[in-house]
């Protein structure tokens, strides 16, 4: 195999590119690992309630959990791309999906506790009983999964980033041809 040696030197350049982001950044952020005031298993369990709201509606309101300057990073986002929400857009997401869903379920898979972090994986099952996205409810049962990485500070989640299996999601609801 023949070296291009032009796509060698764009793929070096793009490599120390990204290394010195990545070295500026954890730079900036080494000498705040623990700001956090709570147990790696508190911020566990805030993470834990957060998932139950979005999947059960459980009693926790908003502000038990999150900061009021709370950003939740949804990728993707189910009407197409990713978008950042602050606190109120999420509120309205969140309200959003109960009014599509049902009887649905959260199972926490795993988590992992570092620094100010908690990464959950989590699985969902739920039945459309409701509009969503513009389809009619299918009465379908569906299972995905996803990942959320919380941010803490001052006892609340400040930041989530949420990646989650929309292909299972809509193939499940009939929603891809």
């Amino acid at each position: 195999m023949k070296k291009n040696p032009k796509f060698v030197t764009y793929a070096l350049t793009l490599f120390l590119l990204l290394a010195s982001q990545y070295t500026a950044v954890a730079t900036q952020t080494l000498p705040e690992m623990r700001v956090s005031t709570m147990s790696l298993d508190d911020e566990k369990g805030l993470s834990q309630r957060a998932i139950d709201r979005w999947a059960s509606n459980n009693s926790d309101t908003a502000e038990d959990i999150f900061s009021a300057k709370y950003i939740n990073h949804q990728e993707p986002y189910a009407s197409g791309g990713s978008k950042a929400l602050s606190l109120e857009e999420w509120g309205k997401l969140v309200s959003e999906y109960h009014d599509a869903f049902s009887k649905s379920t959260v199972r926490v898979l795993m988590q992992i506790a570092e620094g100010d972090f908690v990464a959950t994986q989590w699985e969902i099952t739920a039945t459309q009983t409701g509009s969503y996205l513009g389809h009619a409810p299918s009465e379908k049962t569906v299972t995905w999964t996803g990942v959320s990485i919380d941010r803490f500070k001052d006892g609340k989640i400040v930041e989530s980033w949420v990646n989650w299996d929309k292909y299972s999601l809509f193939e499940g609801l009939g929603l891809l041809k």
